[in-house]
């Protein structure tokens, strides 16, 4: 097919990225902990560990597992925000042959219950946080192995000390909680499984390229909840597609350390990629921000450093460029301020710009091309309001309905093939088969336009997916769980413009009890979703816009609220 962005490629970076270049994710991690021993792999709440730290770490947690019976390619669930657990657990997981399965620890127990009966999740790595969600539905799972963290137990086993202060404050916020031990259940501490496993040596195992390194959970392009299979082989080829395309920026920079604000959450592709793995094969240290909600700590975080590289989506961006404090913070060292996760509004970026002098570079991916599938010329000197152009070894087509190249300039679905494009939905081979070409390419359900350069714009979405500061929102499932509710006869969920979050959920509910209440039915919400998924806005109507099948419109009801 015609490349046309390989002649908008900037100097130094190559049409084909060498995504051979290693077997496995384990592989990339042992040759980043060796090459970077010395330095910091992250810095949390101003703690830091070393690379050295990490390998050590990581390796007695992995040992450990081997001990549970496990067997290779068995899953394991990671529920914790930005703490340093987070990358010792997931270092330890993939170099002990297992699958890492990511969880948003803020899901409700519904959430939880699907994600783990899905993924078939035979131990977890939870935060104890938020054990008392994991209690509700634990054994309504596979879950037989429990491994409670807490910030100040890793604290004070890395460093001999505790931090006092964050000790006391986390376990102001931790639920009381009982995890059943029935069944063969084990719950261990998270320091206790280090101690065991320092005592043992971590079995090398051989894990080959096309072996399943993460279950991403990803709505997709309908709406159900499935996880999208990512191979050793895909993700390691989007990191070297990323290596390819940084490196020439980030060469800048290249005698000194380089220093990651991680402030979007790991469990996200988007983090876990470009900060956690990318990260680690740069020897970068990842900044973590367990709490990026909480604006001035942030702020005073960001003073204490000289950031060199800012990935975040629009809403953060915005947030921190409306903060005084933020302005004064010295930019001297920020080389790539990265937007992906949602669409960077123009106004943000130019904020941005004007405060720091470095422009947002935009990109786009999904979970399902393990993320990065484009990405702008990171040398660029303002907002180019495209999502740019493929990465190396990538091709974007762009189709019609049936299927068929459309022209430059012609509106279509964006397709994507390339190495970084997951295997397939867990167990779901007619989800895989809807969005899966004969020629390999990856339907993602966003319309696009190219331009003769190679640059590709965004222009609409062929599903009714809802964007909350860069998480996806499926309508399917807020009205599925929402119509479960007795006093609900039919409800339809929109997204509509938000200031803060990009869009907002928007529920249109028809009573079947008139005495149903905009409060009950918030309360049933909060219940039964995370946050962002929440709706914003809930309007009672007599009858919702419907097809002549029967069909609720929903194209109606935004129309409506134009």
């Amino acid at each position: 097919m015609q490349k046309p962005w390989l002649s908008q490629y900037p100097e130094g970076v190559p049409a084909e990225a060498d995504v051979l270049a290693y077997r496995n994710l384990a592989e990339v991690l042992e040759a980043a902990f060796r090459r970077h021993a010395s330095r910091d792999a992250l810095c949390c709440m101003d703690s830091r560990m070393s690379f050295r730290e990490l390998d050590e770490l990581s390796s007695s947690l992995g040992a450990w597992l081997q001990t549970l019976g496990l067997e290779r390619g068995d899953r394991v669930a990671l529920m914790m925000p930005n703490v340093p657990q987070y990358l010792v657990a997931m270092a330890a997981v993939l170099r002990a042959g297992y699958v890492v399965v990511n969880v948003n620890p803020l899901y409700t127990a519904r959430e939880l219950e699907h994600q783990l009966r899905d993924s078939g999740a035979k131990a977890i790595v939870v935060l104890e946080n938020f054990a008392a969600t994991l209690e509700e539905v634990i054994e309504r799972t596979d879950v037989r192995h429990v491994v409670l963290a807490s910030l100040g137990e890793l604290l004070g086993f890395w460093r001999g000390r505790l931090i006092n202060f964050a000790v006391r404050h986390v376990r102001r916020m931790v639920p009381e909680f009982a995890l059943p031990l029935d069944g063969g259940r084990s719950v261990t501490r998270f320091g206790e499984a280090l101690e065991r496993g320092s005592r043992l040596s971590l079995r090398r195992v051989d894990i080959e390229p096309d072996d399943v390194a993460f279950l991403q959970y990803t709505g997709g392009t309908t709406g159900v909840s499935k996880g999208a299979t990512l191979l050793h082989r895909n993700v390691v080829a989007n990191l070297m597609q990323c290596e390819a395309w940084f490196k020439p920026m980030l060469d800048k920079v290249a005698d000194q350390q380089l220093t990651i604000v991680c402030a979007l959450p790991l469990y996200h592709i988007f983090a876990l990629t470009i900060c956690a793995l990318m990260g680690a094969h740069f020897g970068a240290m990842n900044l973590l921000i367990p709490n990026p909600r909480d604006i001035p700590g942030f702020v005073k975080t960001l003073s204490k450093h000289r950031v060199n590289m800012f990935p975040a989506v629009n809403t953060l961006f915005n947030a921190l460029a409306n903060d005084p404090e933020f302005a004064r913070l010295d930019f001297s060292g920020l080389v790539v301020s990265n937007g992906g996760g949602m669409a960077v509004q123009k106004a943000t970026a130019e904020r941005w710009l004007r405060i720091t002098g470095c422009p947002v570079v935009e990109g786009y991916g999904l979970s399902e091309t393990s993320p990065v599938a484009t990405s702008n010329r990171l040398d660029l000197e303002e907002f180019s309001e495209t999502i740019g152009l493929p990465v190396p070894s990538t091709e974007i087509a762009i189709r019609d309905d049936l299927g068929r190249d459309l022209p430059i300039g012609e509106a279509g679905e964006i397709c994507i093939r390339g190495p970084q494009v997951m295997a397939g939905y867990w167990n779901r081979p007619d989800e895989t088969a809807k969005v899966m070409t004969a020629d390999g390419f990856f339907k993602s359900g966003d319309v696009g336009v190219m331009d003769e350069r190679g640059y590709v714009r965004i222009v609409d979405r062929k599903k009714d997916m809802i964007l909350v500061s860069g998480f996806n929102v499926y309508p399917n499932e807020i009205e599925q769980v929402v119509s479960e509710h007795p006093g609900v006869l039919e409800c339809a969920a929109i997204g509509i413009a938000d200031e803060k979050s990009g869009e907002a959920v928007k529920l249109f509910v028809v009573r079947n009890d008139g005495t149903l209440s905009e409060d009950d039915l918030a309360r049933y919400c909060r219940d039964n979703f995370t946050a962002y998924k929440r709706p914003k806005y809930i309007e009672f109507r007599d009858e919702l816009p419907k097809s002549n099948v029967g069909k609720i419109l929903r194209r109606e009801l935004r129309s409506g609220t134009s």
